[in-house]
């Protein structure tokens, strides 16, 4: 159990993994298994590691951590990690005092996404183990005067953000990498028993570096997943360069370790497929390597004999024939099928389609937090700093399910009566912007209830005020104080008590207010900041956390992100949106370094996010049975096919001579058949 080895694509990562470690380790004794460490990439990976070990019977369980989690130790840094937050804020500061200087260098972004862009940048520089040397040594000559001054600021940036590494957890795993790498091989501070390193592909720098040393020890291994072994020597030799290509994040560690070993003798549902999807993924320029290497390929009819093409007119016929399927095998029962998506649109029209069956998927990423009642709550009370009071802004907050739910002097009936009511006085006789003297005035012309409910809300009305009109930047903790009172009181309703309220009550609530307690722990670091930037602070640290319902989901369906396919593309998987700009989805800009810039401070590449996805789509395409599906109109214009899917079907139209245009002929004709089925339970006839 030495060197690189790894899986290919369509197996069970999680299983094979543990059968493979657990026939290394058949000779001996029980208690050698629990001296063995794991890391792995994610949450996920451990949690179904742990599964697949429950599977293969009682067993004394080896050590799983987080490779992110590696750490130099408190003899070299002692002091912990500073939170995330209190980082960025520190930025955010930073950002402020530059805009006050060069308002045109913040041009269309607000100051918390260009500290959350800024920040990322940062944990990059720290992962490649790169610093202000290689700001510096970028040459702007022959860039535009708006990188230049980007440049001076990002070197102030860095200068302040990476003096000091022991602040930062990306920092703290590149120094344990480094040590590993240089200690190791010395024989300095080596681990007591195996180390094995399963489901990483390496695209980051210090997670690169830690598993080349692991791969390097006696008794370490490096578990590769979803490894292309039907891809020629000459490919890997040129795939460093290759950004975009599902393989590229293997070829330094080729380079360093050497080819891979197979963990184990486990076999791809579809070797002829594997193949088919090997070939049409060639980087760039692919036509004269189709049209050598093509015909040597299987027959393509039975390589894609499991592959189902659905290509709908408009998105919701796609979400509808999703769920179709998924309904299909709800009711065969048994089958399990995993739905991948990077669309969250398309995951909610699919889960709400599902829901007219009262079928509920097991969704593994759950609601975003912003979108969740107390998330949409405080988003609405926080679109009224710095803006006027309108009909529409007042009646949304009045019929917000959480709005006076600790109240005691008047029901949520009655209350929604009146407001209906305020409603219809509103739009007949106005005014447009709404203030006390109107609710005064209304609560003269109805009973008690009335009187009670309009004279809060006229007193909620000179609060509101107060803070519409205030449009200068605030120190953040102002900022922060106003949203809770407001927020609070608002849900207290007449007579009402905040604690009472249903603001704070369920998960949802117990999150949203962890995360404004978080932001009000550090919020002192912050800059002032303007109601504009403050909403957009909110929904970005709202948007970080999502809840999982406390239902029970349906044991067969499973809705998961592209980036689980490692884990989760085999069995049956329906691959969805695989539209450009869907999947892959489109690469944001980076408002501080150009292409160019980057690449010469040596950081990676945008289209490293393309090759990652890329990956991803090689893994789940190569399951047992697979759906592929795209909708060729999304709400502006024509779409066009995912470049992963394009290559494919390009590649299979080509070769005639081994059943590439029938096999695509027949895919269709099967995509066809469950969007007529679609069609007709959408429309049953007369």
């Amino acid at each position: 159990m030495r060197g690189l080895y790894a899986l290919p694509p369509g197996v069970d990562f999680a299983d094979a993994f543990v059968r493979g470690l657990l026939e290394r380790m058949a000779d001996q004794p029980p208690e050698a298994l629990a001296g063995v460490t794991v890391f792995v990439n994610a949450a996920s990976t451990r949690g179904a590691l742990y599964r697949a070990f429950d599977r293969a019977g009682p067993l004394l369980l080896p050590q799983i951590r987080s490779i992110t989690g590696v750490d130099p130790g408190p003899l070299v840094m002692p002091d912990p990690p500073v939170p995330p937050l209190a980082r960025r804020l520190e930025l955010a500061r930073l950002i402020a005092q530059m805009l006050a200087l060069r308002p045109d260098l913040g041009a269309g972004h607000s100051i918390p996404v260009l500290a959350q862009s800024l920040s990322q940048l940062m944990v990059e520089m720290q992962t490649e183990g790169r610093d202000l040397s290689d700001l510096e040594a970028i040459d702007t000559g022959d860039h535009a005067r708006h990188w230049q001054n980007a440049l001076a600021f990002l070197r102030i940036a860095a200068q302040f953000h990476l003096g000091d590494p022991s602040q930062d957890r990306p920092a703290r795993q590149r120094a344990a990498a480094e040590a590993a790498a240089r200690d190791w091989p010395q024989g300095i501070d080596l681990p007591q028993g195996p180390v094995i390193v399963a489901g990483s592909t390496g695209s980051h720098g210090a997670t690169r570096l830690y598993m080349q040393a692991v791969a390097a020890l006696p008794n370490g291994a490096v578990v590769l997943p979803g490894f292309d072994f039907d891809q020629p020597a000459p490919v890997w030799d040129g795939l460093e360069r290759a950004d975009d290509h599902p393989q590229a994040r293997f070829a330094p560690l080729i380079a360093e370790a050497g080819y891979p070993q197979r963990w184990t003798a486990v076999r791809p549902p579809s070797e002829g497929r594997n193949r088919l999807i090997s070939l049409a993924l060639r980087p760039a320029p692919v036509t004269d390597q189709w049209i050598a290497e093509g015909p040597a390929l299987p027959d393509l009819i039975a390589a894609t004999a499991d592959l189902t093409l659905i290509e709908a007119d408009q998105p919701g016929q796609e979400a509808e024939t999703i769920a179709l399927i998924m309904r299909d095998a709800a009711e065969r029962g048994g089958e399990q099928v995993t739905l991948m998506a990077a669309d969250s649109g398309l995951i909610r029209r699919v889960t709400a389609a599902l829901d007219r069956w009262h079928i509920r998927p097991d969704d593994s990423a759950g609601r975003p937090l912003p979108l969740t009642a107390p998330g949409l709550f405080l988003r609405q009370v926080a679109a009224l700093f710095g803006q006027p009071l309108t009909i529409d802004r007042l009646l949304i907050l009045l019929k917000h399910p959480l709005t006076a739910t600790g109240s005691t002097a008047i029901g949520r009936n009655d209350m929604l009566r009146e407001t209906r009511e305020l409603e219809l006085q509103l739009r007949r006789n106005g005014p447009a912007f709404p203030d006390a003297a109107t609710l005064a005035d209304w609560a003269t012309k109805g009973d008690g209830t009335r009187k009670i409910w309009a004279e809060w809300l006229a007193a909620m009305l000179s609060r509101i005020t107060a803070v519409t009109s205030d449009r200068a930047p605030r120190p953040l903790p102002h900022r922060l104080a106003d949203l809770l009172d407001l927020a609070q009181a608002l849900a207290a309703g007449p007579d009402g008590d905040a604690e009472r309220s249903q603001l704070w009550q369920d998960k949802a609530g117990q999150m949203a207010r962890a995360v404004l307690d978080h932001l009000v722990e550090h919020a002192a670091l912050g800059p002032d900041i303007g109601p504009g930037d403050f909403s957009a602070l909110l929904v970005t640290e709202l948007q970080a956390k999502a809840v999982r319902d406390d239902v029970e989901a349906h044991h067969c369906l499973r809705i998961h992100g592209p980036r689980e396919a490692r884990l989760h593309g085999h069995g049956t998987v329906i691959l969805s949106g695989l539209n450009e700009g869907g999947w892959p989805q489109a690469l944001s800009p980076d408002p501080w370094l150009s292409r160019q810039m980057r690449a010469a401070a040596g950081l990676p590449l945008p289209e490293r996010q393309i090759g990652l996805a890329a990956h991803d789509f090689q893994q789940a395409v190569a399951a047992d049975r697979v759906y592929l599906t795209r909708a060729k109109r999304d709400a502006e214009a024509e779409t066009i096919p995912s470049r992963w899917l394009n290559r494919m079907l390009n590649l299979m139209g080509g070769l005639p001579d081994r059943g590439g245009p029938e096999a695509l002929a027949r895919m269709r004709a099967r995509g066809a058949e469950w969007l007529a089925l679609a069609q007709a339970v959408a429309r049953p006839p007369a």
